[in-house]
């Protein structure tokens, strides 16, 4: 359809009246819209287009109404208790989100197989991170190391923001289109979990752009080997695999190493 600014300025609002997406950071709406905008024949079908895609993106992966106020003062009433029941707080709010849920079962052995052969972490960025900043306790990352965390949902990027001031790092959570704002800073470590395959729903080479855009020594990328259902496809795993080393081809970045967990494929990159 031939659209306008009041077309754009119509969708946006008419998608942020849905409880789901009206903390999703506006100019992703708009972006996302206006390419809709341009393929569908109403208004109508670009805004439900919209919707599909930001469910793609992030929406799919909360599957409730998030409780920010409720899990905040969970998470200051447990870190007055000590360091032990705030890890058990963290480890039950993960449980809230799709992504992290999955990696609960094995947190410990996570982080202490991909980080065991780094230097001490001093900075980090996590794109489009969801709740995976809760899992900083398990991280072992040095004493006032810097973390930048970054993802599309204004209201998760706030209550971010008010939990780093819990742990004993310096954070800040940014809400930002990271294929078209991507976040720059120079880091030890950055964490792109997961992201992939839905920032290609988006963008064909989102994987490749962000991939060129990282500045950091060392880089962490997984992929999911099951469907959100839970079962494993083993489809899923030989093509994330041979996917991600087409991306990685004739870039600074060199595997490092390769994780299989239960449910997760993970890839240590550094840079060359």
């Amino acid at each position: 359809m031939n659209s306008s600014k009041s077309d754009l300025e119509r969708l946006v609002l008419s998608v942020q009246k849905s409880g789901k997406y009206r903390h999703v950071y506006r100019e992703l709406i708009a972006r996302i819209g206006q390419a809709e905008l341009e393929k569908r024949s109403s208004l109508k079908a670009a805004i439900k287009a919209t919707k599909n895609k930001l469910h793609q993106v992030g929406g799919v992966y909360l599957g409730e109404k998030a409780q920010y106020t409720h899990w905040l003062a969970t998470l200051r009433q447990a870190k007055s208790e000590g360091e032990n029941t705030f890890r058990e707080a963290c480890r039950q709010i993960m449980e809230y989100h799709t992504s992290t849920r999955e990696r609960v079962p094995f947190l410990q052995s996570f982080y202490s197989s991909i980080l065991a052969e780094l230097p001490p972490v001093q900075s980090v960025a996590d794109i489009a991170c969801g709740f995976h900043p809760l899992a900083i306790p398990w991280m072992s990352l040095a004493r006032g190391a810097t973390y930048f965390a970054y993802d599309i949902f204004e209201d998760l990027t706030e209550f971010l923001n008010a939990f780093f001031s819990l742990t004993s790092i310096e954070g800040q959570a940014r809400t930002c289109d990271v294929l078209y704002s991507p976040p720059t800073p120079s880091v030890d470590l950055a964490y792109l979990l997961k992201a992939i395959p839905c920032l290609e729903q988006l963008e064909r080479t989102a994987g490749k752009t962000l991939l060129s855009q990282i500045a950091a020594r060392h880089l962490v990328v997984s992929f999911p080997i099951h469907s959100l259902g839970g079962r494993r496809d083993k489809g899923m795993l030989s093509y994330y695999e041979k996917h991600f080393k087409s991306l990685v081809a004739n870039t600074p970045w060199t595997i490092k190493r390769r994780f299989l967990f239960t449910n997760e494929l993970v890839f240590l990159l550094q840079r060359s």
